[in-house]
């Protein structure tokens, strides 16, 4: 099956910066697929380039069969896009956003009024339908702009930092709406800086400075990271992270409460043996076990960063 979304060498500038530099991505029809990454990573600026919003400096793109920049237009009608920031009407009402929303996409007439109130059934606003957008809570705001954003039933739908501002009991309903858009048979582009949302997508790419810097599923990423986790527990934490930063074949050290997270280049073959034998962990009282990896030591290992 044709994928959702293909591009090659997709590049795009602002004067010197490089925003994103020579993306490549293959997105199968009916997928989550994340962008995960900081700010500045080339996140938002892929998500407008891959709409048809931008045009590219370099590179192709083909989205549900059209190519772009050439046929943005035909494509806007069978895509929805919901940005980091609340984009609706807040003079408006919920309902009074969602019939606007509907007539741009030309929804019409006995159709308007169906898809209008089964949203605000679905979405959980009909005690909210007369109320005006921006008394809202943030959590009641993400759930309209996600009814906005899907009115028109889109073959695809772009979610740029959706759940930034809102709680994690929010972010847990919201991840399910996607769920069942997924499984209805939209496919789901989303990008975020939070570890647990990036773990939930079928597909994930990790961006920093506008590269790609690793691609696939949150598991297969995990398994093919190139190094070992190893949990260190004891005394002198701090001077002992100092110490193990100057090793080699140590990509990274972060304490975690009472332990340090280390990961250790897999071309150590017994990493906690290795450690045992180190000057810096000799004569002390350390408790160290495997552990597995997560998604956070994937985004260190692949860009060099533990910030995010």
């Amino acid at each position: 099956m044709e994928p959702a979304i293909a591009a090659s060498g997709l590049t795009r500038r602002f004067g010197a910066l490089v925003a994103v530099d020579n993306l490549d991505l293959q997105i199968p029809r009916g997928s989550i697929y994340g962008f995960l990454g900081p700010n500045g990573s080339g996140k938002s600026t892929s998500i407008r380039l891959l709409t048809g919003l931008l045009k590219p400096d370099a590179g192709s793109i083909n989205v549900l069969g059209l190519t772009l920049p050439a046929q943005a237009e035909a494509l806007r009608r069978r895509i929805g896009y919901m940005t980091q920031k609340f984009s609706l009407y807040g003079d408006l009402t919920v309902e009074e956003n969602l019939r606007f929303m509907a007539k741009i996409y030309g929804v019409h007439g006995q159709a308007e009024k169906q898809r209008v109130t089964e949203l605000l059934n679905l979405y959980e606003l009909a005690p909210q339908r007369r109320q005006l957008a921006d008394t809202m809570s943030g959590g009641q705001k993400q759930r309209l702009a996600l009814a906005a954003a899907t009115i028109h039933a889109p073959e695809l739908l772009f979610l740029d930092e959706p759940t930034s501002a809102v709680d994690p009991e929010n972010r847990r309903e919201f991840w399910e709406k996607l769920f069942d858009l997924s499984e209805a048979g939209t496919t789901i582009l989303v990008s975020s800086h939070y570890m647990d949302e990036a773990e939930r997508c079928h597909g994930l790419a990790i961006l920093a400075n506008g590269r790609k810097r690793a691609d696939g599923s949150p598991q297969q990423l995990m398994d093919d990271m190139g190094a070992n986790v190893v949990e260190i527990g004891g005394p002198g934490l701090r001077n002992l992270k100092q110490e193990l930063l100057r090793l080699p074949e140590i990509i990274s050290v972060a304490q975690q409460g009472i332990r340090l997270r280390v990961l250790v280049d897999d071309a150590v073959a017994q990493p906690v043996t290795w450690l045992q034998q180190q000057d810096a962990c000799r004569g002390g009282d350390y408790e160290m076990k495997i552990v597995r990896p997560s998604l956070e030591d994937v985004f260190v290992t692949s860009t060099g960063d533990e910030r995010l």
